[in-house]
């Protein structure tokens, strides 16, 4: 039978490799062989970092002494494993909720802290912490498990790469936390999520640190492409034309179902974000999961900067930043009410688009700058005018 001119163009795409280029061959694609320690800061950063803390430089010196005081990097502090943990919506009932984010950011600032410091103590607490929980944790259940999960899931490989890849001392257990976050972790998050977009953004996040860790090609190529997906889908530009993209497998298919989605908007402008109209804060954590993963995927040698993924980065940051800083919220915006509370989320991404490629930022410069040291939402984000504030690396 001959083929209609619609299939004879979709047979060439195919047999030409548009449409079946594999995925080492993408610009978004894992990596032929894996950057450590390699999920949001780099070596490089890392050693910038520590050069401006030794030399007293701000504002480094200044979030590392706030770092320093922080519960995160007490010394004495006691892990909390369980074998459950058990978090509800807005995490009620708290079972290990709390716990576990903290000791996984404390086992971060704890990485952090010795390679600047260079002081063993650290890593050996770092270690306690990442063992502790490696020999305990099997599950994460109730309505929140999947974000409880990709919440957690975003500090505890970058406290491992930092450990395993600069301590030369003894990580015994390092396999065995390899493991949980295989067998613990991945399996919860990999798929994604339906829900508001910052909870997919931040499994896909923690998919993404955990695949490096793991060095695993193939999780690393599936959440990346769901957080593609998800990202056009949570920031919107006028190149999208009349109404915001969407993640297909919640078939918003009619204008009235999308405008419900997106907390009631219905005027459409660059840099609106799904959740501007819930609040900032909420909004916020899908940004910094944005930023994270596009600077994951710089330090693996790929440029998401360059692609849409850097333009809806940067166009976010500026339109929330803007009311941020006070500016008035007009009728046409969320019924002339915002929730504000963006959070300590704006140095990667400012670093990346501004110092680096040199996009103008006046909003964004002006907040991250307010907001210096940038400290921890207690959640998934933590130090990062420590790590990446205007660091060239």
């Amino acid at each position: 039978m001959r083929r209609t001119p619609l299939l004879a163009i979709v047979a060439a795409l195919v047999l030409g490799g548009v449409l079946a280029q594999p995925a080492a061959q993408r610009a978004d694609a894992a990596p032929a062989t894996f950057v450590h320690p390699g999920v949001t800061v780099s070596q490089g950063q890392l050693d910038f970092a520590r050069g401006k803390v030794n030399a007293g430089a701000q504002p480094w010196k200044g979030a590392f002494d706030q770092m320093m005081a922080s519960k995160y990097a007490d010394l004495n502090r006691t892990p909390k494993p369980r074998a459950t943990v058990e978090c509800g919506s807005y995490s009620n009932p708290n079972y290990g909720c709390t716990d576990e984010r903290e000791d996984a950011i404390a086992a971060y600032t704890d990485a952090l802290a010795w390679y600047i410091t260079r002081d063993e103590r650290y890593a050996q607490k770092a270690i306690a912490l990442m063992d502790a929980w490696s020999a305990t944790i099997k599950d994460h259940t109730n309505s929140n498990a999947p974000l409880q999960t990709g919440w957690a899931g975003s500090s505890w490989p970058k406290a491992a790469e930092i450990i395993k890849y600069t301590y030369t001392g003894s990580w015994p257990n390092s396999g065995r936390f390899a493991t949980m976050l295989r067998n613990v972790y991945l399996p919860e998050i990999i798929n994604g999520s339906n829900s508001n977009g910052n909870w997919e953004l931040s499994m896909m996040e923690a998919a993404l640190g955990i695949s490096v860790f793991l060095e695993d090609k193939t999780s690393y190529d599936k959440a990346m492409a769901k957080f593609r997906t998800r990202t056009a889908a949570f920031v919107y530009l006028s190149s999208d034309g009349a109404l915001p993209k969407t993640v297909p497998s919640q078939n918003l298919d009619t204008r009235e179902k999308i405008v419900n989605y997106w907390q009631g908007q219905s005027t459409f402008v660059t840099g609106l974000t799904q959740e501007t109209c819930r609040d900032l804060t909420h909004t916020g954590y899908g940004i910094s999961a944005i930023s994270h993963v596009a600077e994951t995927s710089r330090i693996q040698g790929q440029d998401l900067y360059g692609t849409d993924v850097g333009e809806r980065l940067q166009q976010a940051l500026g339109f929330q930043a803007k009311y941020e800083l006070g500016t008035a919220v007009p009728s046409w915006l969320c019924g002339g009410s915002m929730h504000l509370g963006l959070g300590p989320i704006t140095e990667v991404g400012y670093n990346a688009m501004h110092n680096r490629l040199g996009h103008a930022m006046t909003n964004t410069q002006t907040l991250t700058e307010r907001n210096r040291p940038a400290g921890s939402n207690n959640l998934f984000v933590a130090w990062e005018t420590l790590t990446h504030g205007d660091n060239p690396s």
